[in-house]
């Protein structure tokens, strides 16, 4: 009997023929069939690995798109984010925007431990964390895309790079741009991977600012409507309780949908970095979030299509970098 895993997949493809992502191109040598011939079991083993964490701990899920994206803006996808710390540097783990909050480590070293046993030294971490992403979108009931693949594993990790070019969640909107832009990533991209958190979590301290002292006067940002606020006021004293969670999106948390622009158009938009895509004064990230809203579609075209875009920031190809036996050390 077909797994759950495989049905979604197959309805994901089936659904996305009227918008196909084709990565056929040439993505800085990278292509989806990399793997047909030389590890043709390995789509396969990601997704029944992910199938099991997921249905173990669905918030996994979300925890597997974000460590891609928080590779991704660090020295490109190169899995630097997995390597643990060693005499030459320092960990990307335990820079700020990651320490205590980025999670799915372990179900990374499981997928890399089957794919070995298989295919010895042939899969790379980065290209792991890549289908990793996808397949978590998919089985949260998101949009399919063909991920190219052929990254190599980074021999360095860059601990001061994951401290300033990853998005903080008080973020203004121009930061938010200007991080995006040093990526090659445009205003589209932002607002379509920030609908990236209609599934996950976020802790206390990511929004605390937002309740109590928004602007440095000790008031609570104007633009959150009062239910959510008094919601969230429960969840999130003033002191204490920083890593109490709340949902991305409190209305279908562990779904992929377009709920997450719905609510920002609610004033029901947990973090800053969220709520500025459409109080931000940027007419193209506004007019963007109402489009998403009204159009689940669009959302996952674009949102695919800016995956793809993400997934190619700076991969190290070739004789550039390595393939990983294990994703948390250098060979």
């Amino acid at each position: 009997m077909a797994s759950l895993g495989l049905v979604i997949f197959i309805l994901s493809c089936a659904i996305f023929q009227a918008f196909p992502i084709s990565s056929s191109n040439n993505y800085g040598g990278l292509f989806p069939e990399l793997y047909q011939f030389s590890c043709p079991q390995a789509n396969e083993i990601v997704m029944s690995v992910l199938e099991e964490a997921i249905a173990k701990d669905p918030r996994m899920a979300a925890s597997l798109l974000r460590l891609h994206f928080h590779d991704c803006f660090v020295q490109g996808c190169d899995a630097s984010i997995l390597l643990d710390k060693n005499s030459a540097f320092k960990s990307e783990k335990e820079a700020g925007p990651n320490k205590n909050s980025l999670r799915g480590y372990e179900v990374i070293d499981e997928i890399k431990a089957k794919l070995e046993q298989v295919c010895p030294h042939t899969v790379s971490c980065a290209d792991i964390l890549a289908l990793a992403a996808r397949d978590s979108v998919v089985l949260s009931g998101g949009p399919y895309w063909e991920v190219p693949l052929g990254r190599r594993d980074s021999k360095t990790a860059n601990f001061n790079k994951a401290n300033v070019n990853i998005p903080a969640p008080n973020s203004t909107i121009q930061n938010l741009i200007n991080l995006f832009n040093k990526q090659g990533l445009n205003e589209q991209d932002l607002v379509a991977l920030s609908g990236g958190h209609t599934i996950g979590m976020a802790r206390c301290v990511s929004f605390k600012q937002r309740l109590y002292n928004q602007k440095g006067d000790n008031l609570p940002d104007v633009t959150l409507e009062k239910t959510y606020y008094n919601g969230l006021k429960s969840i999130c004293p003033t002191s204490g309780g920083d890593n109490n969670i709340s949902p991305l999106d409190v209305a279908s948390p562990i779904r992929f949908d377009n709920t997450y622009f719905k609510l920002l158009l609610w004033g029901k938009g947990l973090l800053n970095s969220d709520e500025v895509l459409l109080t931000g004064n940027v007419k193209k990230t506004k007019e963007l979030v109402k489009s998403y809203a009204k159009n689940e579609a669009i959302f996952f075209l674009h949102f695919a299509k800016s995956m793809v875009k993400m997934g190619n920031i700076n991969p190290l190809t070739e004789l550039k970098g390595e393939i990983r036996k294990n994703c948390r050390r250098i060979n």
